[in-house]
Formats: C-alpha cells, structure tokens, sequence
C-alpha cells in the first residue's frame, strides 16, 4: 500500500447539550468517528452519557500533534473547556452537520 503524502487527524469535542457533559478525543477519521458515536459505539464514556453534538474540532496533518493537543485540552479545567468551543461556537451548535453536509455536496459535484 503507498504511503500518502498528507494525513488528516482530529482533536475533538463532543457533548449531549450545551453546557453539558464534555469529552475529548482524538481520532484519524472523524467521518468514521462520528458515525460511531451518532450510533452510540463512539466510546463508553460517550455512550453511556449520549454524546452526540460535534461542538468543536481541530485538524492537524501530523499525529504526534493531534496527539499532544488532545493530552492538553484533556488536562484543562472544565470552564477552559468550554471557553474553547465557545469562541468558534457560541450556540453549541452540532458541527458534524455542517461538516456532514460540506462531504456529501462534495462527493456529489466530483466528476466520475
């Protein structure tokens, strides 16, 4: 198998409702890791609470990046926490929506 040239690796935050339970993770597909906690398979911390909300992300191209961010925001007091995703989300809006929909529209203009 040929070694790509560019990675894409996920530092994330989910959670179940604004202001509610919060987890971090780190992940090389956040298509797939979505999928899995949308179906409640994500983790079991996150099933066992329904953390279902993408609230916020971060992509890194190098893993031993993504990892050492996610081991910091893990680390951070709660209200650091929540201060970080509600600078880029104020409304504690879904994300993976969003990111969701951007995917699909992408696959659907791609010429075969």
């Amino acid at each position: 198998m040929p070694k790509r040239a560019y990675h894409n690796y996920w530092v994330y935050i989910v959670n179940n409702k604004p202001r509610g339970v919060l987890y971090t993770g780190f992940t090389g597909g956040i298509d797939d890791r979505m999928e899995k906690h949308k179906d409640g398979i994500g983790s079991y911390f996150a099933s066992k609470y329904r953390l279902k909300r993408l609230v916020y992300f971060e992509e890194y191209q190098y893993v031993e990046d993504a990892i050492k961010r996610e081991k910091q925001i893990k680390n951070w007091r709660r209200q650091w926490k929540i201060n970080l995703i509600e600078e880029s989300n104020p409304n504690w809006d879904d994300l993976w929506k969003n990111l969701d929909s951007e995917s699909s529209s992408e696959q659907q203009t791609k010429p075969e």
